[in-house]
């Protein structure tokens, strides 16, 4: 089932979407990656979800991407007497290291590590922000803080610290077992939570051991000061808008959204904008025009996926809410301006064979009429750098590697489909033919380019280009 649109569409599961009917659904909407997010849910419950998946790509004929989503730590605060309280501008507040339940003056703040980062003057969010509190005392046991934003404050509520690296790793005990689970499983790419340093990506890197690709969250704003390196260790990159937008000033989000964009852009690595795309959808059969135009920016500014979260894990319409994300993908995409915004911004060449034959690629394919970049891949490198290049053609990735097929489907323009291996060009040629016609890709007529590698057989890089005319007899020009 190739999807003849640019843009990808992430959808996340959850109870309301996890037999194999309510799956498939999302799949014919639209989905073209499944998050396995393990915030929530059992392994038996996501081995299940998994093997639907499976079952379903048996079914349809097409690889599917599944992306298992790491918790990550979560600070939160303790729990009180009476399960909430209210706190009010001007009151005395205290976290502390006692575990006792909580009351309208103190509660257990179970995170050593904040009492050593923290200083006086800064502001703790509580609640996604709902509550502020500016701190004026520490010690190794207690934070004295006087209320900015009050409100009303409940049990295990997230703590905050905006402009503080916390001194703790991204990966805790329970992801690294969710994680090696995962991987058991044959996860395609994993996302890892609350990176704050390249640090934070070289530790994943190890547990992983190539054996998925690696989606960095940046959802703090510490990330942002060490972005191009995190870029640069990632094979892939989150723009998780809620959790940034919860330490960021809203108006500073949208600046920063493009910015990863563009860096990931510029680095050759695929970007995920998620958080609260159609989040009225959560309820509703249809988004807001705000949601709507919301999506359509980012699809707009090239980002490779877009993501929904609750509106396909738990809302009312999860199955309308990929439709509707599919709608307005198309609509932007069928804008005859698209292109040309999406290539206002053009990453800079590299001096490397891959960079100039994709480079020249999407060059032939602006000059001449072409149905099809092709390329013949091992690794995905190959497809990978000419959906960066944004042509306007679709980029084919053909591949005898089952999982580089699946872990495709997340990138741009690419339309992923499983091939047997070539020894010659003459082979090359017939293959690309044959697999482009009985796709319904191209037709008798078209022109197609071709990247490649030779020698056949070894991950050589790409080293040639050739434009073939199709017809029935699979004759090159």
């Amino acid at each position: 089932m190739l999807r003849h649109r640019k843009a990808k569409i992430v959808a996340t599961l959850g109870p309301s979407s996890q037999t194999f009917d309510q799956i498939l659904d999302l799949h014919e909407a639209g989905a073209d990656v499944f998050r396995l997010n393990f915030s929530h849910g059992n392994h038996a419950q996501h081995r299940q979800t998994y093997e639907i998946i499976r079952s379903i790509e048996q079914k349809v004929k097409s690889p599917i991407a599944i992306l298992a989503d790491l918790q990550g730590p979560k600070l939160r605060i303790g729990q009180f007497t009476d399960g909430s309280i209210i706190l009010s501008e001007g009151d005395r507040f205290i976290l502390d290291t006692h575990d006792a339940l909580g009351d309208s003056t103190r509660v257990y703040l179970p995170h050593p590590q904040l009492f050593q980062a923290i200083q006086t003057g800064i502001e703790l969010l509580l609640d996604d922000g709902k509550i502020r509190l500016l701190v004026e005392t520490i010690s190794d046991h207690q934070i004295i803080t006087r209320v900015i934003t009050g409100g009303k404050l409940s049990n295990r509520k997230g703590v905050n610290v905006p402009g503080v690296t916390i001194p703790i790793s991204a990966i805790t005990e329970k992801d690294r077992h969710d994680l090696e689970f995962a991987l058991d499983l044959g996860v395609d790419w994993v996302a890892i939570s609350f990176v704050q340093r390249p640090e934070d990506v070289l530790e994943a890197r190890d547990l992983i051991e190539n054996r998925a690709k690696l989606v960095s969250k940046i959802e703090k704003p510490k990330a942002m000061e060490h972005l191009i390196d995190i870029i640069g260790l990632s094979d892939g990159v989150m723009v998780a808008r809620g959790d940034l937008g919860v330490e960021m000033a809203p108006e500073e989000v949208p600046t920063a959204q493009k910015t990863i964009i563009r860096e990931c852009r510029e680095a050759g690595k695929p970007v995920i904008v998620a958080t609260q795309m159609l989040d009225s959808m959560i309820q509703n059969p249809s988004p807001t025009r705000a949601e709507a135009s919301d999506v359509a920016t980012a699809i707009y500014d090239g980002v490779d996926a877009v993501m929904l979260s609750a509106e396909s894990a738990s809302g009312d319409f999860p199955k309308e809410s990929v439709s509707m994300m599919n709608r307005i993908i198309r609509q932007v995409e069928q804008d005859p301006f698209y292109l040309n915004l999406v290539q206002v911004y053009r990453p800079s060449i590299r001096a490397t064979i891959y960079d100039a034959m994709t480079s020249a690629a999407r060059q032939v394919a602006q000059t001449i009429p072409i149905k099809a970049i092709v390329t013949f891949t091992e690794t995905g490198n190959s497809t990978l750098r000419e959906a960066r290049e944004r042509p306007k053609s679709a980029v084919v990735a053909l591949t005898p590697n089952e999982r580089t097929a699946r872990m495709m489907n997340l990138y741009w323009g690419t339309l992923p489909i499983m091939c047997e291996p070539i020894s010659s060009l003459a082979e090359m040629v017939r293959k690309a033919s044959d697999k482009l016609v009985s796709n319904q890709v191209a037709q008798k007529g078209d022109h197609v380019i071709v990247l490649a590698g030779v020698p056949f057989g070894q991950q050589s890089g790409t080293n040639i280009m050739r434009i073939l005319e199709i017809d029935s007899d699979y004759k090159d020009r």
